[in-house]
């Protein structure tokens, strides 16, 4: 199998806390990433190379154009929002036009790219609807429609899976008794779409399709905590999964 070729897009975020101790107080900040799992997912597979681009550095650094885009086999969006994408330097603060690059990934994966959006606090809808991916090109080249409210379902009580489809490329050989997962994305399955797996609540987990001549899979929860546990993470159908995923969505299964 020839390497195949990741992006990652998001997974990263900047936290500032405000301290008060008596008369005195303080601010810190911290810096963090959540692709640690998927990574080495990646890293242990001896096929699949990633290249991860935190959210801070997205909008100038990710593909504005057709040839910078098919330097790779699968583009994923996880937990970062569509205006990150649209406002560019350019755009929002010199006040130019610029390539639409939500709509140059809908024309990329038409034309033969992988395409994966996994949940997160700021994928899909998002908290308070923030991630804005509703009536957008990446709904449309979604296997399903999004909400325009916040999408979030959190499951304290714990996601129990249901695999619809145990021969899908995505599932194949993966344990069907699956840890609990904390939380996704609601989501409505279109038409044509295939839904691989489901939560307790009937709202699809995975769901894949064609889009053009590419593909585009739909993991509505998080690639790690909160809402993924390491529990999750470290199951060995987590590894699994990914592997076969990048596999499937860069037709090369």
């Amino acid at each position: 199998m020839k390497k195949l070729r990741v992006l990652l897009v998001g997974e990263s975020w900047v936290s500032v806390s405000s301290h008060h101790k008596g008369f005195d107080h303080f601010s810190s900040g911290t810096y963090e990433t959540g692709n640690f799992y998927m990574q080495k997912v990646f890293d242990d597979s001896g096929c699949i190379e990633c290249t991860h681009m935190p959210a801070h550095l997205a909008s100038e650094a990710f593909p504005q154009t057709m040839e910078e885009l098919q330097q790779y086999d699968v583009v994923i969006l996880s937990d970062i929002g569509s205006n990150t994408l649209l406002l560019s330097h350019r755009v929002f603060v010199e006040g130019k036009t610029a390539p639409n690059r939500l709509r140059l990934i809908q024309d990329w994966v038409a034309s033969g790219g992988g395409f994966c959006m996994c949940g997160g606090y700021l994928s899909f809808s998002g908290i308070q609807a923030s991630a804005k991916y509703y009536r957008t090109p990446i709904e449309e080249i979604l296997p399903v429609a999004i909400h325009p409210f916040d999408d979030r379902v959190e499951t304290p009580e714990g996601v129990h899976t249901t695999v619809l489809e145990p021969n899908h490329p995505l599932v194949a050989g993966i344990p069907l008794d699956w840890p609990p997962l904390l939380g996704y994305q609601e989501t409505v399955l279109k038409e044509g779409a295939t839904l691989v797996a489901k939560t307790q609540y009937g709202h699809p987990l995975i769901a894949s399709w064609e889009y053009g001549k590419g593909r585009s899979l739909a993991w509505t929860t998080d690639i790690g905590p909160h809402w993924c546990p390491t529990s999750f993470t470290e199951w060995v159908g987590y590894e699994k999964f990914w592997q076969q995923a990048m596999v499937w969505l860069s037709h090369q299964s």
